[in-house]
């Protein structure tokens, strides 16, 4: 089968992923072999190759969403996945055991790991196969597309896990999200509208600015404007907002502290800006406002998002497709962050 492979770490991926032919891996007793059809890119995949934050195994395929058809499954395979069902990955591994697994937050597992990152050697989503434990695959039903899955699987099970078991977002309050054009974003505002919340979105530049109030935020702002912040105040009549979905990191912290309602909570999953960055505890402290953190979801999550897509409620929104043989191009348009919505590529098609 071809994979996307590299062996050693580059800030450049055309120096080092290249499409190799290796073995169709053999599904272990509890897992299922699956035929990928889409996978979509993450910022994790960036991160895999350049070899920071952490060291990863190495030889590495790369890729944490992916979606398709199985092929075989597992001797030991029990529930009611079968050849021939359409699936998606729920890329959160934990090792089910725990007392966090056993009381549904395995978010919170010890022994948690982000498939297609920390994972491998040669495993991932960049593949024409890959295999998964019967546990970590939900069923899409026929009206989601393999595209559409692999799209939202990541980023709207993370976005859920933030807003919905994190946030506790409720109807009427006021939500900003941040860089309302990422993936991440996309998936926020509507999430949010979902919860018939008044969003606020970010974004760098006008178009993607327009597209944020098509997909439903009721107002937005350009980030990269030195006054954003003071924006967002104006909209709130200087009240302040409920929530804040935080996944920039350092170039915004800061500032998004001082939008905070009494009480107030952010929650944060990323930091693509940097992440040593300062607080001004009077705000912390002063306001009791609430800082948490937040990683990967639940497999409950994941199949809420897909249940919401196949009611057309949540729309994955897509960038671009890329055949296999051009996957390295998504790679640098995501470096490049002139995108909005997801990057794909089509194992299957070279």
């Amino acid at each position: 089968m071809k994979a996307a492979v590299y062996r050693e770490h580059s800030k450049d991926p055309r120096q080092v992923v290249k499409i190799e032919d290796i073995d169709v891996p053999k599904p272990k007793p509890n897992a299922v072999l699956i035929k990928v059809e889409a996978a979509s890119y993450n910022y994790n995949d960036l991160w895999g190759i350049w070899g920071e934050p952490i060291k990863i195994p190495m030889p590495h395929i790369s890729g944490s969403d992916a979606a398709g058809t199985v092929v075989d499954v597992g001797e030991n395979v029990t529930t009611n996945i079968k050849v021939g069902d359409r699936i998606v990955v729920h890329p959160n591994l934990t090792c089910r055991l725990c007392s966090e697994c056993i009381d549904g937050k395995e978010y919170d597992c010890r022994d948690r790991m982000v498939w297609g990152f920390q994972t491998g050697p040669l495993w991932g989503a960049f593949a024409q196969y890959t295999y998964m434990a019967e546990v970590n695959v939900v069923k899409i039903p026929d009206n989601v597309s393999f595209n559409d899955a692999a799209a939202i699987s990541m980023v709207g099970m993370t976005a859920w896990h933030m807003l919905v078991t994190r946030a506790n977002i409720q109807p009427g309050q006021t939500v900003l999200i941040m860089g309302g054009g990422s993936g991440m974003g996309i998936a926020g505002i509507q999430i949010a509208k979902l919860y018939n919340c008044n969003v606020i979105a970010t974004a760098g530049n006008r178009e993607k600015m327009d597209k944020c109030l098509q997909l439903g935020a009721d107002h937005v702002v350009n980030h990269r404007e030195s006054d954003w912040h003071s924006k967002v105040r104006q909209i709130t009549n200087k009240q302040g907002v409920d929530v804040i979905y935080e996944h920039i990191g350092k170039s915004v912290f800061q500032q998004e502290l001082t939008l905070l309602k009494m009480g107030g909570t952010l929650v944060s999953t990323g930091a693509t800006t940097g992440y040593d960055s300062a607080i001004d505890l009077r705000y912390l402290f002063f306001k009791g406002v609430n800082l948490l953190g937040a990683t990967q979801g639940t497999k409950a999550g994941l199949e809420e998002v897909i249940r919401w897509v196949s009611k057309g409620k949540i729309k994955p929104v897509i960038d671009t497709v890329l055949p296999f043989s051009r996957m390295v191009e998504g790679h640098l348009k995501m470096a490049d962050s002139q995108l909005f919505g997801k990057i794909l590529t089509t194992p299957q098609t070279l």
